[in-house]
């Protein structure tokens, strides 16, 4: 596995061994208490699979503990660690496209009467909205959190801000502007 080819739960599963040695279990707990869901997807299921291979690529090293539950401790290496600050200099420093099904529905709005593309686009508002409303309801309970995890929620909070003025001012822009014959 080379650093620019660490997949993006690779990174963050990386990124939380290297703040200190972590158990699986203990990830898993990190990940929900810090809401990291909000902004990946990383399944409870995957977190083994991705310490092994991040194991057998030698950016972790696993000690086992003694006793009744046996655990895995996973510690970063030197490798690891280069590799997660290359990977990490890469995503702060490189803009990557994201793609929206509304693209796709804006590229065939004539298809659709008029009325029914608005009330398309009105139902996106609420969505949106529902969306904001709810992810305040996830970042209020688990304060207070590192500044990088709160500057994380404030970025997803201002991508749906900025789609909800866009959609408000397209349907706005749309229900004034005079449309061909079909």
């Amino acid at each position: 596995m080379k650093t620019n080819t660490l997949s993006d739960c690779e990174f963050i599963v990386l990124g939380l061994v290297a703040e200190m040695p972590r158990h699986g279990y203990e990830l898993e707990h990190v990940i929900e208490s810090r809401g990291m869901r909000e902004w990946t997807e990383i399944a409870f299921s995957s977190i083994y699979f991705v310490l092994g291979k991040l194991e057998r690529a030698d950016f972790v090293h696993a000690a086992s503990s003694n006793g009744p539950k046996a655990r895995k401790t996973y510690t970063i290496s030197p490798e690891g660690r280069e590799a997660l600050i290359s990977r990490t200099v890469q995503a702060l420093a490189t803009w990557k496209p994201t793609y929206s099904s509304v693209s796709v529905g804006m590229l065939n709005w004539n298809i659709l009467p008029l009325d029914q593309a608005i009330d398309a686009l009105a139902e996106r508002v609420a969505a949106v909205e529902s969306e904001i409303r709810r992810l305040e309801t996830v970042r209020l309970p688990a304060q207070p959190q590192p500044d990088f995890v709160e500057s994380l929620f404030d970025f997803t909070a201002g991508q749906l801000r900025a789609e909800l003025e866009w959609i408000q001012a397209t349907i706005a822009y749309m229900q004034t502007k005079p449309r061909r014959p079909e």
